[in-house]
C-alpha cells in the first residue's frame, strides 16, 4: 500500500518552493561550464593556515567546552569581540548581550520571519532583492510589497506612496528588508542621506528595518558608509551579518544585533529551532577575531576581489555590445547587467548553457517576476582567465540574441 504523504504535509510545507539559484547551481556542475551564477567566495579567500592555527588554539585551551552544547545566545567570548568590533568599525552602539549568534545570516532572516510574520502579513523590500530573504519570508506565507531603487538606493517617494496605499486598506507592514551596502544582486550602495531618511520613514509609520550586511567589509576604493543600524536610536533596526564572506561559509556563522525586546524573542525562536549554533565553529570564529587575524585577511580579500571585479568589467567593456548596461560595484561580489527591452534572459539562459556559461536571471530577484531583460553575474569565484573566457562566451550569446531581435551585426565567435 502506497502512503499518500502529500495529504499529511502542512499548508506551509506545501507552499515551499525550491530556490531558483540553488536549482541553477545543479545545472552548472557540467564539465567545462563557466558559472557566474552562484554567490560563492573564492577558495583563495579562505584563510586555511589561520583556521588551522585557530583550531590548534581551541584544542589546547577549550576543546572540552568546544565539543559541548552551548547557550542559545552564543559563545560569550565571541559575542564580546563582535560587539567590540561593531562599535569600533561600524559605529554600532552595542554590548555582548545585544548580539545573538546564528547559523549564518540566513537563519537570522528565518528567525525574523518566524517572530514577526503571520500568514497574510505584509513586509516591504527594495528590488531587486536577495533571493534567500524572499524565500525565507515567503515560507511564512507573508505578502511582499516591492519598492524600487534609484541612484541613491531605495526610492523614498515610492516607499511613502506604497505605505499610504497600504494603510488606506488597513495594512500596516511589519518591516522593510534591505541590503544597503554592495547589494545582492545589484552591487549598488544606499547613500548616507537615504539611510537616514529610511530611519525617519519607519519611525513615522511605526515599523522595523531588517538590515542585511554581508558585504560591507569587502570594499575596494574607500571605506563604506556606516550601517543603517548606526543611526538607530530607538531600536527599530534588526542588523544581521555573517562570517561567510570574511572567514568561510562552511562554518555557518552569523550574528544579529537588535534591541533586548527583539533579541529575547529571536533567542526563544532559535532555542526551539536548534538549541544552539555550532559551538566548535564559534570558538574558531572567536580565535579568528581575538587573535588579530581578521583585519589582515579582509585586506587580502579586498585586493583579490577588486582584481576580479576589474577583470570582469574590462572584459564586459571589451566584448559586450553598446546597448548593454552594467553596474560598477565599489565592493561586494556582484555585477548587475541590463539588456535592451525585448530580450528575455530566461529564454536566453538555455542558449548560454549551450555555450557553457551561466548566470542568474534578473526576474529571480523580484517577488512577482519582473526585469526579464536583466541578469546577475558573480565575479568573486572564478579564476582570472576563466572570467575573460566566460564573459566572451556570454557576449556571443547576447550579441546573437540582439542580432535576432534588433537585426544587429552578428558577433564573431572565439578564435575568428
Amino acid at each position: 500500500m502506497v502512503v499518500n504523504i502529500e495529504r499529511l504535509f502542512s499548508k506551509r510545507a506545501k507552499n515551499l518552493h525550491a530556490s531558483e539559484i540553488r536549482e541553477l547551481l545543479k545545472v552548472t556542475q557540467a564539465p567545462d561550464m563557466i558559472s557566474f551564477a552562484g554567490g560563492l567566495p573564492n577558495p583563495q579567500a579562505f584563510p586555511i593556515s589561520i583556521i588551522h592555527e585557530c583550531i590548534e588554539k581551541t584544542f589546547k585551551k577549550d576543546i572540552d567546552k568546544a565539543l559541548q552544547y552551548g547557550t542559545t545566545e552564543g559563545l560569550i567570548q565571541l559575542r564580546n569581540v563582535l560587539a567590540e568590533r561593531m562599535r569600533k568599525t561600524k559605529n554600532i552602539n552595542c554590548e555582548q548581550y545585544d548580539v545573538l549568534i546564528t547559523n549564518g545570516s540566513q537563519q537570522a532572516l528565518s528567525l525574523v520571519a518566524l517572530c514577526f510574520l503571520d500568514p497574510g502579513d505584509t513586509y516591504l523590500t527594495c528590488v531587486p532583492a536577495y533571493l534567500g530573504a524572499l524565500q525565507a519570508f515567503s515560507a511564512f506565507e507573508a505578502n511582499c510589497e516591492a519598492i524600487p531603487m534609484n541612484d541613491e538606493g531605495i526610492d523614498i517617494d515610492s516607499l511613502r506612496r506604497n505605505i499610504e496605499r497600504l494603510r488606506r486598506v488597513g495594512i500596516n507592514p511589519k518591516f522593510i528588508y534591505t541590503v544597503p551596502t554592495f547589494q545582492n544582486p545589484s552591487g549598488e550602495t544606499m547613500s548616507i542621506n537615504r539611510r537616514k531618511e529610511l530611519i525617519d520613514v519607519v519611525s513615522e509609520y511605526d515599523f522595523l528595518i531588517v538590515e542585511d550586511d554581508p558585504y560591507s567589509e569587502i570594499y575596494f576604493e574607500k571605506k563604506t558608509i556606516p550601517p543603517i543600524k548606526s543611526f538607530d536610536t530607538k531600536g527599530r533596526v534588526i542588523y544581521t551579518s555573517t562570517f561567510s564572506k570574511i572567514l568561510a561559509p562552511g562554518f555557518r556563522l552569523g550574528w544579529v544585533v537588535a534591541s533586548k525586546e527583539i533579541l529575547d524573542k529571536l533567542t526563544l525562536a532559535k532555542q526551539a529551532t536548534d538549541l544552539c549554533t555550532n559551538v566548535f565553529a564559534q570558538y574558531i570564529g572567536y580565535e579568528y577575531i581575538h587573535g588579530g587575524f581578521l583585519d589582515d585577511q579582509i585586506k587580502k580579500i579586498r585586493a583579490l576581489y577588486k582584481k576580479k571585479r576589474d577583470i570582469m568589467i574590462e572584459s564586459i567593456k571589451k566584448y559586450f555590445p553598446k546597448k548593454v548596461k552594467w553596474t560598477v560595484p565599489e565592493g561586494g561580489m556582484f555585477i548587475w547587467i541590463t539588456l535592451p527591452k525585448g530580450v528575455d534572459t530566461r529564454l536566453m539562459f538555455q542558449k548560454a548553457l549551450a555555450k557553457k556559461v551561466a548566470y542568474v536571471t534578473g526576474d529571480a530577484f523580484y517577488p512577482e517576476g519582473k526585469n526579464f531583460n536583466s541578469m546577475r553575474l558573480n565575479f568573486s569565484y572564478s579564476d582570472d582567465e576563466t572570467i575573460k573566457i566566460g564573459i566572451r562566451r556570454l557576449a556571443e550569446v547576447i550579441k546573437a540574441e540582439l542580432a535576432a531581435t534588433y537585426e544587429e551585426e552578428p558577433f564573431l565567435p572565439e578564435g575568428v
